[in-house]
């Protein structure tokens, strides 16, 4: 019975690598090429950009860094960054434990807001959010970045962990009351070491999507100086439109803080989506 099922699983697999193959081809593509023509001369962009450079320059990297201010805006993306990811997870394993396993009045109503908060589109409240902003003296300053993107944050990351502590067996819940646990103690000593690959998923999602924020920062704020990396990547093009080789250095500079945290936590990552789906 196993030499005759055999032949029915190995041409699947194989359509399966070879599907899963291309699309990770087409991923990765784009982004050797714009390595390769970020160490190359303006004289070099004639040729196909997935060719090797004739001479290495690395020094695109150091103008890019410096004359383009990518120093200050890699400064500036990090404190947004680590402000908002760390205030979000704080605020949402709170709100997800509290809306996955305890029970109080108008629960439902906070969960219908919960879920009205993932669906309406950020274009739609960008405008009274500048106003907002604008009238408690919060425009123009790292907290117009900050605080709005953890209000952003906050459904989605209220909504996963919810779903991730309404999945946590009762067992444990009853045995952590028996031993004499607090609904406070319960979470900190109990679930949230549990929930961490679910907790670390999300610090990757919210890292990258803080990270990559390109309209909020536009709108928000004036000056130079607290701008974040897309936006200062944008401007870039702009004022070096004909220097490829130092645009594609500045977005190799943006792109690689992602690829290094999803590679950091990869494992926790793939775990806690895994783990998200078997519980739904």
């Amino acid at each position: 019975m196993n030499t005759a099922a055999k032949p029915s699983i190995l041409p699947r697999n194989l359509s399966t690598h070879i599907i899963l193959s291309l699309f990770l081809l087409a991923a990765v593509m784009p982004l050797i090429g714009t390595l390769l023509t970020s160490f190359k001369d303006p004289t070099d962009l004639a040729a196909s950009p997935f060719a090797l450079p004739r001479e290495w320059h690395f020094e695109n990297y150091e103008k890019a860094w410096s004359q383009a201010r990518f120093g200050d805006y890699f400064v500036n993306s990090i404190v947004v960054v680590v402000a908002v990811v760390g205030i979000s997870v704080f605020l949402t394993v709170l709100s997800g434990y509290a809306m996955g396993l305890l029970k109080f009045r108008g629960k439902a109503l906070i969960n219908i807001m919960i879920l009205v908060g993932l669906m309406v589109p950020f274009e739609a409240v960008i405008i009274p959010l500048w106003g907002l902003m604008r009238d408690l003296k919060l425009y123009n300053t790292i907290w117009s970045l900050i605080l709005p993107q953890v209000a952003l944050s906050f459904s989605f990351g209220t909504f996963w962990m919810q779903a991730y502590f309404k999945g946590v067996p009762g067992d444990i819940v009853d045995a952590a009351v028996i031993d004499g646990c607090t609904s406070w103690s319960m979470l900190w000593r109990v679930l949230f070491p549990m929930a961490q690959p679910s907790i670390l998923s999300m610090v990757v999602l919210l890292f990258i999507w803080t990270w990559n924020e390109f309209l909020l920062v536009l709108v928000m704020i004036q000056k130079d100086s607290l701008r974040t990396l897309p936006v200062g990547l944008a401007s870039l093009q702009g004022r070096f439109s004909t220097d490829l080789s130092l645009v594609a250095a500045a977005t190799v500079i943006v792109t690689v803080p992602t690829l290094i945290v999803y590679f950091i936590f990869q494992r926790q990552f793939i775990s806690g989506m895994i783990s998200g789906a078997l519980r739904g």
